[in-house]
């Protein structure tokens, strides 16, 4: 996958694997705390599922960057801790999760995972691509086109509200 210009060259994208659970949960610390690690057991799992579309960014052979994304159904949560779920006929690319190591902050990392993930979306037909966007990342998913979608399913919204009070549903389409 190539990178933007605005990323050194060295960084090499590529899918997310078992073999870089250590490497993402450095990352997760690094970039969350421990507020909303979740385990490499769960992220095991989400890597074994079908649907599963994640991506690694890596230096050198560690992870400096990740992108765990899989293909669903707009409206559809997958609640934090929770495994990814294949269905029969997405119509989403759903981000769980992007996190970037402070130490490669600044260098188009995050770009450099959802251009190419989004691209091979449209290609596969997808309509949609939605999060769940917590920390006070509203802002930078707005500038990035997403918007707001309130839930009116009553289990997706307990799977929203497992990331806490300020979480939002957000979306767009592809």
């Amino acid at each position: 996958m190539s990178l933007p210009a605005s990323c050194d060259s060295s960084f090499v994208i590529r899918p997310l694997t078992h073999a870089d659970l250590g490497g993402l949960a450095q990352v997760q610390l690094a970039c969350y705390g421990s507020d909303y690690v979740e385990s490499t057991e769960v992220f095991a799992r989400r890597l074994s599922c079908a649907a599963n579309c994640s991506l690694a960014v890596e230096r050198g052979g560690r992870v400096l960057a990740y992108l765990a994304a899989y293909r669903s159904l707009l409206s559809k949560v997958t609640p934090m801790h929770g495994d990814f779920e294949a269905v029969a006929r997405p119509d989403t690319l759903y981000l769980h999760d992007m996190a970037v190591h402070p130490e490669a902050a600044g260098q188009g990392l995050a770009r450099a995972l959802l251009g190419p993930l989004m691209e091979k979306a449209r290609a596969q037909g997808l309509l949609h691509t939605a999060l769940v966007s917590v920390q006070g990342s509203q802002g930078y998913w707005e500038r990035h086109g997403y918007q707001v979608q309130a839930l009116g399913d009553a289990a997706q919204l307990r799977h929203l509200h497992s990331y806490g009070e300020h979480a939002l549903y957000m979306s767009k389409g592809l």
